[in-house]
């Protein structure tokens, strides 16, 4: 049985219907495994649907997500949704392969779970939609970078090199400053909310499925509200996995010892205006540069995204000085590569605030672990972070909270690999 005290944010078709709350009160001697998931983004929803598949099957469980705001309310709600292993700046992102293959799984159950509830899942209304992603160059250092990466690409996501003709067959009025550009047919871009809505929906459907079976029963609360600290929920849990992005750092436990720089990202969303026929092809892939489209239909685009350093504003909405500015400093970028940018008119913005990982050896990488030594020695259940996603979220929080799962379950973080955790050696 599905439980909530909470609606889900608005959406399309079932994804958006109100659940009725219902109340429980079993005995802490009694109770099933409890686990508390604080944040329902992309790195809180894969942890709850992981948790729900990997934990034991004749076990009964319960599991509280917290979130203010609701599915999909903070930064991984508004994100580009731009989906790919690669990097600007090196071939594969770390594990981007593996990281990938688990994304592109986690996407099909998604859409499975919006198909059974009868979600429209029209090219207006996708969740994932397969147009591929073309790259053009924004300089001579990224085509150096973009030709190595073409040369020594992962099979699961070709890259090709093409010339400017064959560009403009993809999308009319490209531009490609520095020839090649280069094509990933596989890539796909992800509507983030309409995702982690039927991403829910899926995690809904274990639970419903777990009541008709003679297995133990899972229960799933949304919780509406904020967490203002970890000690308030001392004693109720088995575990508490913190997913908060950048609002971690704004926990009193966590305040100050996590080495994340918080960056404000401002993304516009473009449409073309009745009397412009010529519309962005159904067929032509969204677009990565120097600064990038994300196409929601042939009318309609998003374009991202601006970088804030040091921001502490996690406030989605977006002012009329704000949204100037960043369309100061977007359209130039993306004039470069798609000219005819200036026949789309703005409509509105949306601001997200990202937790950028420190720099290592292996790259910009998330911070994961137990963290039961920064909230106290002496506290009864398990605290775990999962966070510093920064942009990549999309890419690494299918198998990572995969990971994240099964090391809460079995409360062991050595089969969390020692990349992700080596942060906290160093901040103690």
């Amino acid at each position: 049985m599905l439980l909530s005290d909470t609606l889900t944010p608005a959406g399309h078709g079932q994804l958006g219907k109100i659940i009725s709350p219902l109340s429980l009160s079993p005995s802490f001697s009694s109770r099933p495994l409890r686990y508390a998931v604080l944040g329902a983004g992309f790195a809180g929803l894969s942890v709850t649907w992981h948790l729900l598949k990997k934990s034991p099957k004749e076990k009964e469980m319960r599991i509280d997500i917290y979130d203010e705001v609701g599915i999909g309310g903070g930064a991984s709600g508004i994100s580009g949704g731009l989906l790919h292993p690669y990097s600007p700046k090196a071939k594969l992102l770390w594990r981007g392969a593996e990281c990938w293959k688990e994304s592109l799984m986690l996407l099909n159950v998604a859409e499975a779970a919006a198909r059974l509830s009868g979600v429209d899942d029209s090219d207006d209304s996708f969740i994932v939609r397969r147009r591929g992603i073309l790259r053009p160059a924004a300089n001579t250092k990224n085509l150096i970078v973009l030709t190595d990466n073409a040369q020594n690409y992962d099979a699961s996501c070709r890259i090709e090199t093409i010339d400017e003709d064959t560009a403009q067959k993809l999308v009319p009025k490209i531009h490609v400053p520095f020839n090649p550009a280069f094509y990933m047919p596989e890539a796909v871009n992800v509507h983030p909310l309409r995702y982690l809505q039927a991403l829910f929906l899926a995690c809904q459907n274990v639970v419903n499925e777990s009541s008709t079976s003679s297995h133990g029963q899972k229960e799933l609360y949304l919780h509406k509200k904020s967490v203002q600290n970890l000690l308030e929920l001392e004693g109720e849990y088995d575990a508490v996995i913190i997913c908060l992005g950048a609002k971690a750092d704004m926990l009193p436990e966590l305040s100050g010892r996590l080495p994340l720089r918080t960056c404000r990202g401002v993304i516009a969303h473009l449409q073309l205006p009745a009397n412009i026929r010529e519309e962005y092809p159904d067929y032509a892939p969204s677009i990565l540069s120097d600064a990038w489209l994300a196409i929601q239909g042939s009318r309609s685009l998003y374009m991202g995204s601006t970088w804030e350093w040091k921001s502490r504003n996690s406030n989605p909405n977006v002012s009329v000085d704000e949204a100037s500015k960043a369309l100061q400093e977007l359209l130039p970028k993306v004039s470069a590569f798609y000219p005819a940018i200036k026949d789309w008119t703005f409509t509105k913005a949306n601001a997200g605030l990202r937790a950028m990982p420190p720099l290592t050896a292996h790259g910009s990488l998330p911070l994961l672990g137990c963290v039961n030594y920064f909230v106290g020695e002496n506290v009864a259940g398990k605290y775990w972070l999962f966070g510093g996603l920064g942009s990549r979220g999309l890419l690494y929080h299918a198998w990572l909270g995969n990971l994240m799962a099964q090391a809460v379950i079995s409360c062991n973080e050595q089969l969390i690999p020692s990349e992700l955790t080596a942060w906290k050696n160093i901040n103690r």
